[in-house]
């Protein structure tokens, strides 16, 4: 009886554990707004300067680091006005398993009060969607050139 009841709660442990490894989608869907498009330049303080281009529903994007330490890249499908996507980040200078990070992540185009589009995303790592924040502002007149973000270790062919 005793250890049946170990046992119970050991599987009772696991199951808690294994719930709870992965987050949810963070944001809910909703129609685009008329006019509005994902295309652009977008600003971070820690990521910079994100570029977003979107042909037939998929937005690709690169970024480098405010202070240069690094440059990714996303990729994912649109959904209204929610963007869900898959990331990878590759640390400038460094090699091996600490030189790259991955993750998922999901963005929700807003139009503020002032009139200021912006971008109210999370990002995790490995398999959440939610870990951090990563909000950031569009740029006026200012055109995506995502070949403008250029690295060493390209990471072409290498999403799941």
């Amino acid at each position: 009886m005793r250890r049946s009841i170990c046992s119970s709660l050991v599987l009772v442990a696991l199951a808690a554990c294994a719930t709870t490894s992965s987050k949810p989608a963070h944001f809910q869907s909703s129609v685009m707004s008329a006019g509005e498009s994902w295309r652009g330049v977008y600003f971070h303080p820690v990521f910079g300067y994100l570029h977003l281009v979107e042909q037939n529903g998929m937005v690709e994007g690169r970024w480098q680091r405010a202070d240069q330490s690094a440059w990714g890249q996303l990729r994912g499908r649109v959904d209204g006005n929610t963007l869900r996507f898959q990331w990878h980040e590759h640390k400038v200078g460094l090699v091996g398993p600490s030189a790259e990070a991955r993750g998922q992540g999901e963005f929700q185009y807003a139009i503020g009060g002032s009139g200021v589009v912006e971008l109210n995303g999370v990002y995790g790592l490995n398999d959440d969607v939610v870990g951090g924040d990563w909000n950031c502002v569009k740029q006026q007149r200012m055109n995506p050139d995502v070949k403008s973000i250029k690295g060493e270790g390209g990471l072409a062919g290498r999403w799941e």
